[in-house]
């Protein structure tokens, strides 16, 4: 064909004349107007697109090759017209195939998640995704081209990127619940900042981008490896423990250090005169430092107080002690130094960069009744009644409020109290109460219980004393004309005696 091009133009025309009337088809021509079709460019895009391209420049020069032959009326407007849909044809499968190119080529990936604590108390995670599609440079090196539509499509720029994190369950653990990234260009990741609002070492990133494209990627949270400290925070930070009692305080301690996973635990800020030490919520053996295993981020520990018997000058009633527990970097215990053994700010540990935790302590009294009484047992006769004094003291190390002393004595005996309500008693305060206790008239002789309850509150919770037993005997009433008559016979059988030994001895 190129040999016929170079021809004379007159020849040129008459072996055109003569092709169009015979129907001969040139080999180049045949290349033109027919597309090799190939089943697997489905399967191998890249290959496909530059195959659809090679095509459509081919049925493009020739569409430009019957419109100079149609402008010189060699061939009629029927050829053209043939021309031109096969030209619109390659065309459009083009263009499909290179959509088709630019869809299946986007992809966003994860570069990293990194779990870090927040200004509050709140858990935030930092994700970075990245455009991985490389722009479309791999695509052009592959075809050799520069086409205004691959321009104008954009390749190197994902449109529309939604992003969540979700828990096992696909619930979404994180706020916003779903950021948007409008563009996502090649080369340049974007970050994204969540707060977590369920504490999670591990997540799905779910991703929604392009024309409907989605992944979903569960990955492993990094820590911050520019801070080094082990982040303490508590069940329940704030307790009121009574007197001479104990409690815990339950710790979760996570690590967020590329540098230590060894820490020492210390307690600031607490009166010398309560006792402390931490423990191991598993296992229950006492610590001083731990050490964080390969993979585990996340400690569970437990900050065991003890309260003295009475209070101190360091430990007032219903007065808060605020405190905080501390992980240092073993590495730069001796660096820090001892905390324990002074008064350190809050200001002071922050500069520190360390792990801590703010803890209150409210010491509490608890009310204790004790009620004494000179004499539990009494003899009566039927009839009389029985008084009987008891003191009722606060020994405990909070003021009793209405103190009641109740009585349960036998069926249809009759009790008094006075006074039947001590309004309140402060520590160490005692108050005398009187109970009057008749049985009665025709009671049988012989001997009762009669039982003493006492019951009060203390910051309005019940409290009890321990309860009295007070014994009360009836006697039987004395008959003094059989008490005269005994003893006058027992006198004359006595003078009886003495009389027969007198006459007995004279004989």
């Amino acid at each position: 064909m190129c040999f016929i091009l170079a021809m004379h133009e007159k020849l040129y025309r008459i072996v055109l004349i003569f092709i169009t009337i015979n129907g001969l088809v040139l080999p180049c021509v045949v290349v033109a107007q027919s597309a090799f079709f190939n089943e697997r460019d489905d399967q191998y895009l890249l290959l496909g697109l530059k195959r659809a391209k090679t095509t459509y420049e081919v049925e493009k020069a020739e569409y430009e090759r019957q419109k100079g032959l149609f402008a010189e009326k060699l061939i009629s407007q029927t050829d053209l017209d043939k021309a031109r849909v096969k030209y619109t044809e390659s065309e459009v499968n083009y263009q499909q195939q290179m959509l088709s190119v630019l869809f299946e080529a986007q992809y966003v990936t994860v570069h990293s998640a990194i779990k870090y604590q927040g200004s509050s108390t709140t858990k935030q995670v930092r994700l970075v995704i990245a455009n991985a599609a490389a722009g479309g440079s791999e695509f052009q090196q592959l075809i050799e081209f520069e086409d205004e539509l691959w321009k104008s499509l954009q390749p190197d720029i994902i449109h529309d990127v939604y992003v969540s994190l979700l828990d096992d369950s696909d619930a979404i653990i994180a706020i916003p619940y779903e950021a948007k990234v409008d563009e996502l260009h090649y080369g340049s990741p974007v970050e994204l900042d969540f707060s977590l609002l369920v504490d999670a070492d591990a997540v799905s990133v779910n991703i929604i981008y392009g024309n409907g494209a989605s992944r979903r990627l569960k990955v492993f949270l990094q820590k911050d490896a520019t801070v080094n400290k082990a982040v303490i925070q508590s069940e329940q930070f704030s307790q009121e423990v009574e007197l001479g009692g104990s409690t815990d305080y339950g710790l979760s301690i996570e690590l967020f250090s590329g540098e230590s996973d060894t820490f020492k635990l210390e307690v600031v800020n607490l009166p010398s005169e309560i006792n402390r030490y931490f423990l191991d919520s598993a296992s229950g053996s006492r610590l001083s430092q731990f050490q964080f295993k390969e993979g585990v981020n996340t400690r569970q520990i437990a900050l065991r107080v003890f309260l003295p018997e009475k209070p101190t000058d360091q430990v007032k009633m219903e007065q808060q002690i605020p405190f905080y527990a501390v992980a240092l970097p073993r590495e730069r215990a001796e660096e820090i130094g001892d905390l324990k053994n002074r008064s350190v700010p809050l200001e002071e540990l922050e500069s520190l960069s360390v792990g801590f935790s703010a803890l209150e302590l409210v010491p509490r009294g608890v009310g204790e009744i004790l009620v004494r009484a000179p004499q539990l047992f009494h003899a009566i006769e039927a009839g009389d009644t029985v008084e009987v004094i008891l003191e009722v003291v606060n020994e405990g190390t909070r003021r009793l409020d209405n103190v009641r002393v109740e009585v349960d004595p036998p069926f249809n005996w009759d009790e008094r109290v006075e006074p039947t309500t001590v309004s309140k008693l402060e520590i160490n305060e005692e108050a005398k109460v009187r109970l009057f206790i008749t049985p009665p008239a025709n009671i049988t002789p012989g001997r009762y219980e009669v039982r003493v309850k006492t019951n009060s509150l203390s910051d309005d919770l019940p409290i009890r004393g321990e309860d009295k037993t007070i014994t009360v005997q009836i006697t039987q009433e004395a008959n003094v004309f059989g008490t005269l008559f005994i003893v006058l016979l027992i006198v004359g059988l006595v003078v009886g005696i003495v009389i027969f030994g007198i006459r007995l001895s004279r004989r």
